[in-house]
């Protein structure tokens, strides 16, 4: 490292005397540092990027003479390996144009603020997405938001599947339709309107009808992510879950239960898969009393009850997760199911089991 900074986002604060905050207030990326003779202090004003590790060294030294190079060596390491940190002497990235650095730069700052891990440069991670391929299967309510959120960051080619027109029902909440599109083959829309996003993204799309896993693992075999936000037929998650253990391709839903929104992220090969939480869902509902229905649920038709708000932030959880599989920022549990209640805006969750099931009918057996 050429010449050590402490990230803009993580400027420390000093509480009283002989307490540091580091890393600002946001939980699971902030620390505190005891120092009760200011020396922490003085070494952290001094990593502001205009000096090398040696003229810190030496500085810090002849400050503070009760502590010697290897102290301030040691310090410099640890608030490297805790990822508070960057090189100011790294280079451009050669990879990135400057209109796409410009264009990126408060996805930069975001990533750069949510990361832990030492890297080369803190645009490492709009590098990774640039590279990136998602496919994107269901480009309704859900996959509306996640596809567009996915172009905007800057994955570097996004397909969209989707067999279905534009209905008028579907327009309020799949943000990539308007009143003309009514009619239209939703990925033709989708494919038009994504690629006016960024010119630098490749978005491609097929019309076509997932009917098996035979198909998703045709989808995954190309891709380094798929984004199932599809939620027919009522397995197409289990099936999504065959294709990519079978393919070792990581993969994410997104769905909601009217307001109880999901969305599970998992890397086959890792942990449980999707059927392993599924085989224990059902285990529990066993040994649960019987239930019986309304007799009225059998003769009431109920339309699909979601808005631009349910949809979308099913979508927009679902793209974060898929951001976080092929950057690492940040670095979520996977191998899980998560949820958001929007009645109450606490009950967020994580489920799943901690290790994988010997019957799980996916992954069991390998």
């Amino acid at each position: 490292m050429q010449r050590p900074m402490i990230k803009p986002e993580h400027l420390p604060v000093r509480h009283g005397d002989d307490r540091i905050r580091i890393g600002g207030v946001v939980r699971g990326i902030a620390a505190d540092i005891a120092d009760p003779d200011g020396w922490v202090w003085a070494l952290l004003a001094a990593l502001d990027g205009s000096r090398t590790t040696d003229q810190v060294v030496a500085e810090l030294v002849h400050r503070h003479p009760g502590r010697s190079e290897a102290d301030v060596r040691t310090a410099v390491g640890d608030l490297v390996r805790a990822g508070y940190v960057e090189d100011a002497g790294a280079p451009p990235p050669a990879g990135l144009t400057a209109a796409e650095q410009g264009r990126h730069r408060r996805g930069r700052a975001l990533f750069r603020w949510m990361d832990r891990t030492p890297r080369r440069t803190s645009w490492d991670t709009q590098l990774l997405l640039r590279g990136a391929r998602v496919v994107v299967v269901g480009i309704g309510g859900v996959g509306c938001t996640a596809a567009q959120t996915l172009v905007v960051s800057g994955v570097g080619h996004v397909h969209c599947v989707e067999p279905d027109v534009v209905e008028l029902s579907n327009l309020n909440r799949q943000i990539l339709f308007t009143e003309r599109d009514l009619g239209r083959p939703k990925v033709d829309a989708a494919v038009e309107r994504l690629s006016a996003y960024d010119s630098g993204v490749l978005v491609t799309g097929e019309r076509s009808a997932v009917d098996g896993p035979a198909g998703l693992r045709k989808l995954a075999t190309g891709f380094d992510v798929l984004l199932l936000a599809a939620d027919q037929p009522p397995e197409i998650r289990s099936w999504a879950n065959q294709a990519c253990v079978a393919t070792g391709t990581a993969w994410v839903h997104g769905g909601y239960h009217g307001p109880q929104v999901s969305c599970g992220v998992y890397r086959p090969g890792t942990g449980p898969c999707h059927d392993c939480g599924r085989v224990a869902e059902l285990e529990r509902q066993a040994a649960l009393p019987p239930v019986t229905c309304s007799p009225s649920a059998a003769r009431t038709a109920r339309p699909h009850a979601a808005n631009a708000v349910s949809a979308g932030v099913a979508g927009q959880l679902a793209a974060h997760l898929t951001l976080s599989l092929i950057t690492g920022v940040p670095a979520v549990r996977t191998n899980c199911q998560y949820g958001v209640n929007l009645v109450t805006l606490q009950d967020s969750f994580a489920l799943g089991p901690e290790a994988p099931r010997p019957d799980c009918p996916a992954c069991g057996n390998r």
